[in-house]
């Protein structure tokens, strides 16, 4: 075994984990994933309730005031826009809504429109709600809390090393800091990372050591897609392969997380998206990535279900 696993303790052979020849990688993986997480499918869908004008200089987001792009920028949806979102991603089998807002912290007018929100959505739908509104308070996750929201989503992004060359107007500590405030206001806590962003094989495996000592259960994978206009626009795309062989490698590390494959997967895996569920991934993202749209949820639905259907048959 490549990693002895011991709760927050690892010890991992690095030069294992990035020269094995991948299909051993995967079949380790797959091993992992059937031991810990079993068959069950995770699936959440997300809105961009809030657009653009975004304070912070991330230098893949199409949202940040610093990049000109050609988004769409607009206020908090109302609260009725926010409810018929989430009975919609019900109806198309998703069994978590994240509302996700641009922004470093909502203001407090929107904070309880958006606790408002999650009330009526707990009442009227048969879906978790959760929530990626930037840096709160522990006062204000309880608040989300009560409300009814029950995992709150804030990615690392990338490595402790390689983030100051990604953003600047907030530190990697930060970070960390929403997540163990978030754990401790008793939410769940969703936290991923970005791989292609232009950092190193080191960065990804310290990226998956990093989030198995935070307090998580869902670790969403998003792969870039550069888009024009942000720092990141001329940024090579990796290739199919290595995310593949990154998805199994999080879950070597990762063991009983949900490993979720999200934005990029259409665009980068293509035809090799069942792959990484072979590889590890139990869990993805349907009906669109905040300023990207997704596939065709009939697709996603007939993909779900070939993958029950691999995983049956032992692979």
């Amino acid at each position: 075994m490549l990693v002895e696993h011991h709760k927050q303790t690892q010890t991992i052979d690095r030069t294992y984990l990035l020269t094995a020849p991948l299909a051993e990688l995967i079949q380790e993986a797959r091993a992992i994933r059937q031991r810990y997480c079993g068959t069950s499918v995770d699936i959440c869908s997300i809105m961009n309730a809030k657009s653009g004008a975004c304070s912070e200089d991330c230098a893949f987001c199409a949202q940040s005031g610093y990049h000109k792009t050609a988004i769409q920028t607009y206020p908090l949806k109302s609260v009725a826009a926010l409810v018929a979102a989430a009975e919609a991603a019900c109806d198309n089998g998703a069994q978590r809504f994240g509302i996700v807002c641009s922004g470093n912290r909502p203001t407090p007018r929107e904070l309880d429109m958006i606790c408002e929100a999650a009330r009526l959505i707990t009442e009227r739908c048969n879906i978790a709600v959760c929530t990626s509104l930037g840096k709160l308070t522990r006062d204000e996750l309880r608040a989300l809390k009560h409300a009814g929201v029950t995992r709150y989503h804030h990615n690392i992004e990338t490595s402790r090393q390689f983030y100051p060359s990604i953003v600047t107007t907030h530190s990697f500590d930060d970070r960390i800091q929403t997540i163990t405030d978030a754990a401790a206001a008793g939410l769940e806590v969703c936290s991923g990372v970005i791989i292609g962003l232009g950092e190193t094989w080191d960065d990804r495996i310290d990226m998956a050591l990093e989030l198995n000592n935070l307090p998580i259960v869902s670790v969403p994978v998003n792969i870039l897609i550069p888009i024009r206009g942000t720092r990141l626009e001329h940024q090579a795309r990796v290739s199919a392969i290595d995310c593949i062989r990154c998805i199994a490698l999080f879950r070597i590390i990762l063991q009983d997380k949900v490993i979720k494959i999200a934005a990029g997967r259409e665009t980068v895996l293509q035809d090799f998206q069942a792959l990484g569920f072979s590889a590890g991934a139990n869990g993805m993202l349907i009906g669109g990535y905040l300023t990207v749209k997704g596939r065709d949820v009939a697709a996603d639905r007939t993909l779900i279900d070939e993958i029950k259907i691999m995983w049956a048959n032992g692979l």
